[in-house]
């Protein structure tokens, strides 16, 4: 009888612990999964749907496609041409830089190599706020400002660099570079450090140079990782806003020269209170990001099945 009562026993407790085994898992990403509905499902959907709505204050009523048609204007024409032109020329600063100065951070012969990798980090830890501003000053038109005094040291005259569109361009580019070239090298430092050291003694028996094993070795060998800081900084480039409201003091740039997509997001949904044209830009600029990421990842060979 006792050995019975001690049988059941056991059976209860190795039901119960397989049920627990069972259940964990979903309760280790049920923090997960409440957050994402929560922070990231339902405000999409709710813009989705106000997207095609009117918002007042106490009146919502639906409107149709007459949000979207309302796309069809300068000022958002200028934010993505100033939205998309701010991407491409941060794809050109933001992959190739990082990827040649984490090659000679990891290379034996450098020195100091630890000192220059915090240095460059540095900059990725200073509110883009306070980096703002600075930039702000740095870049003003004041013959004492930072950058006309280094044109007066080469003989150029001042200029008006926030008032003039490939001038104010130049300085978001180099807020963005100064800010986040020292994180894309951490990426391209890690995978770096994942390629076999063989491979390179291989290519030198082969008589291959620096230039050759770097084409032949080190880019190909990168490609996960350019792939994917590609993806980000296509996302972060589209989603740019701090940096010009900053730049500009928060106040509307000459001829929109400064005006992004989401910053127009911002003018209509929080200034104007205009939210569902604000939905309406938000789910648009949604679709472009993912219709660029969709091509980049397809031409880059990532939905390719690997033989």
């Amino acid at each position: 009888m006792q050995i019975q009562r001690e049988l059941g026993h056991n059976v209860k407790r190795g039901y119960r612990l397989g049920n627990s085994q069972k259940i964990a898992p979903y309760v280790f990403v049920l923090p997960f999964l409440l957050s994402f509905a929560v922070f990231f499902a339902y405000p999409l959907i709710n813009a989705g749907v106000m997207s095609f709505q009117e918002v007042l204050p106490g009146e919502v009523s639906f409107v149709g496609l007459e949000n979207y048609r309302g796309l069809w204007n300068e000022d958002f024409g200028a934010a993505l041409y100033n939205s998309s032109r701010y991407t491409i020329w941060t794809l050109l600063l933001l992959i190739p830089v990082p990827m040649v100065l984490a090659v000679f951070l990891n290379s034996k012969k450098m020195l100091f190599s630890n000192f220059f990798r915090s240095t460059l980090f540095i900059p990725a830890l200073t509110s883009v706020v306070v980096a703002g501003v600075i930039f702000r000053l740095i870049f003003g038109e004041l013959d004492g400002a930072l950058m006309n005094t280094v044109l007066h040291a080469f003989g150029i005259p001042s200029q008006r660099w926030l008032y003039s569109s490939s001038l104010g361009m130049f300085a978001l580019l180099v807020l963005a570079g100064w800010r986040w070239i020292g994180i894309n090298i951490l990426y391209f430092l890690s995978a770096l450090q994942s390629i076999p050291g063989e491979l390179y003694e291989a290519a030198e028996i082969d008589g291959a140079g620096t230039m050759r094993k770097f084409i032949r070795i080190t880019v190909p060998l990168l490609k996960p990782i350019t792939i994917y800081v590609v993806t980000i900084t296509i996302y972060g480039g589209y989603s740019m806003f701090t940096e010009s409201y900053m730049l500009w003091a928060g106040k509307p740039s000459p001829q929109n020269i400064g005006l992004t997509i989401v910053g127009y997001i911002y003018q209509q949904g929080f200034q104007y209170f205009n939210l569902g044209f604000g939905s309406a830009i938000g789910i648009t600029l949604l679709a472009i990001t993912l219709l660029v990421s969709l091509v980049q990842l397809t031409l880059t060979g990532m939905f390719r099945k690997e033989d």
